[in-house]
């Protein structure tokens, strides 16, 4: 069952209890560690990962928990809360202030509300099932696009791209205006605010895009997989977000078009 207003609350004390958690990590001065497994980014997960689940532990010991670090912990009301705590890795290692921790809750396998916060610029995009979404408490909108040769393609890299997946993105990228790589979900968050138009990406996990449906969707995207089918608990992590679903059919379209141009 949904409670918007006492979920919302909780979600940005969430958001709240992540960021401190992750704050004294960021840029702190460390070797990159290949043995063990004690790196900044290790600690930072964890801590903001634990910092989480112990509100969630506390407050609503009934309700699923999906975390990146601490797996799963099953529960019996049909809520499921999934978290990634650093999404965007690569981005905090090198000291970038474009990763994001990410906290969705799932009803029954489906996402109704989503939180992209960027702790070190105080950046937050909250989602709720038919409400619009909120950029630091102000509504978020996407802007329309009248053609993917008008289009900001974003996608975190294209090293990321399974198989020939690469070849179907870059035969999209061909037809989009321009392509910007790096951002992990800031990218999604940057299209929910119109400045990023399309957002593409191969082999998510659950924890990767749970999250960023409700946020683009209330700013008026959409999102679903590369047949255009919506996102859920059991999708295969292959997802297209648009700022304007008019354009969902061309970029399915042209994803698809890189079949016949190996």
């Amino acid at each position: 069952m949904t409670r918007p207003d006492t979920d919302l609350a909780l979600a940005h004390r969430l958001a709240q209890a992540a960021g401190e958690a992750i704050r004294p990590f960021f840029r702190s001065r460390f070797e990159i560690e290949t043995k063990g497994d004690a790196s900044p980014v290790t600690q930072a997960d964890r801590a903001a990962e634990a910092a989480m689940r112990a509100i969630i532990d506390r407050e609503c010991p009934t309700d699923a928990i999906v975390g990146e670090e601490f797996g799963e912990k099953p529960g019996t009301s049909g809520r499921t809360w999934v978290f990634d705590p650093i999404d965007g890795t690569r981005a905090f290692i090198a000291g970038r202030p474009i990763f994001g921790t990410l906290i969705a809750l799932l009803q029954d396998g489906w996402p109704i509300m989503g939180v992209i916060d960027q702790p070190i610029i105080g950046e937050r995009w909250v989602g709720y099932v038919g409400r619009p979404t909120e950029f630091n408490g102000k509504p978020a909108k996407t802007r329309s696009c009248t053609a993917l040769d008008k289009a900001i393609l974003g996608t975190t890299g294209p090293q990321y791209f399974p198989g020939c997946s690469a070849e179907h993105f870059s035969w999209l990228a061909r037809q989009c205006g321009d392509t910007i790589f790096g951002g992990d979900c800031y990218n999604y968050g940057g299209l929910a605010s119109g400045h990023i138009d399309i957002v593409v990406e191969a082999g998510l996990k659950l924890h990767d895009f749970a999250a960023l449906i409700p946020v683009v969707e209330g700013a008026g995207g959409r999102m679903c997989d590369w047949s255009g089918d919506p996102l859920d608990a059991d999708s295969k992590g292959d997802v297209i977000a648009a700022g304007d679903p008019a354009r969902i059919d061309d970029i399915i379209e042209a994803l698809a078009a890189g079949d016949h141009h190996h």
